[in-house]
């Protein structure tokens, strides 16, 4: 059955984030590495309790009395948060030609909406073509949670085995094919278009 609407990751899918260079703008780049692979502290995990709704106040503050050391890289990577964020090539062209054919689009992503709304909505073309973006931090569910699926799906107005869904972890891709969705992994934008064509869309 081809789809009838698309929900799309944001980050590395549509937009491009690369923590390491907000962190490096604070910090420098070398710094910027340690604190990224350090042994101590997982700055992927402490980034997903802000995507999934725990306020940046908070983050920080967490940083300030378990690892104070690294506190400066956490700030550095709040208050430099723009210089991660660029556009994924090609991404922006898919999308404004399902835009065009009328499906219906909507992203999912996990990211805090203290720093989706200012730094992002704004500033990126391919945001502005899609009906609806679920923001995690917004609505208190972040990817693989079923319940953020849930609320795209809504948000889309269809049910889930006529919506395809595109993300670059395969565990969120996975996490959607379970609900009846039909999970895509992202790998690039010229193979993202090639199987949304096998699914029989209109690109």
């Amino acid at each position: 059955m081809t789809p009838a609407g698309v929900v799309l990751d944001l980050g590395n899918v549509l937009i491009d984030w690369q923590p390491a260079l907000a962190i490096a703008a604070g910090v420098g780049s070398v710094e910027a590495e340690k604190f990224l692979t350090a042994d101590d502290f997982d700055f992927m995990a402490w980034n997903h309790e802000q995507d999934s709704g725990r306020s940046w106040a908070d983050g920080v503050d967490e940083v300030r009395r378990s690892h104070p050391h690294w506190l400066p890289h956490a700030r550095a990577y709040l208050d430099h948060f723009p210089a991660s964020l660029s556009e994924v090539p090609g991404s922006l062209e898919v999308v404004r030609d399902l835009h065009g054919a009328g499906i219906r689009l909507v992203g999912l992503t996990n990211w805090s909406d203290e720093l989706y709304y200012p730094h992002a909505a704004p500033h990126f073309e391919v945001l502005r073509l899609l009906d609806d973006v679920v923001v995690s931090g917004e609505v208190k569910a972040a990817k693989p949670d079923p319940r953020a699926y849930e609320i795209a799906a809504d948000r889309a107005g269809l049910p889930f085995d006529r919506l395809a869904f595109v993300d670059d972890k395969q565990l969120n891709v996975d996490a959607a094919a379970a609900l009846g969705m039909d999970g895509i992994l992202f790998t690039g934008a010229a193979e993202l278009r090639t199987e949304l064509r096998s699914r029989s869309l209109p690109i």
